[in-house]
């Protein structure tokens, strides 16, 4: 999981140069599939409320149903997320 969360924030840190509109899709399609790993594999640990944040994550970036915030603020909300996630990476992990 740490090699998915490691892509998970390259990907969204990319997210705030310019990039095609496509890469922006991509990024959305694989954040759901990502974050919805994540909170399995929360699940399965015991870590209710990481699973919880996960859940939103994932439905925040799902592409079926766009939620439109704006350039700026997702801008900030991608180096947020990308930051909580590098920094989880280290956090220990309880069974």
């Amino acid at each position: 999981m740490k090699i998915l969360k490691l892509i998970l924030a390259l990907s969204l840190l990319l997210c705030l140069a310019k990039m095609p509109y496509g890469y922006y899709q991509f990024v959305r399609f694989g954040a759901l599939i990502g974050f919805a790993l994540l909170a399995f594999n929360s699940y399965e640990k015991g870590l209710t409320n990481y699973m919880i944040v996960y859940i939103g994550l994932a439905l925040l970036f799902q592409p079926f149903n766009k939620i439109a915030l704006g350039r700026e603020i997702w801008n900030i909300v991608d180096v947020v997320i990308a930051i909580w996630l590098l920094v989880s990476i280290k956090e220990p992990q309880k069974k």
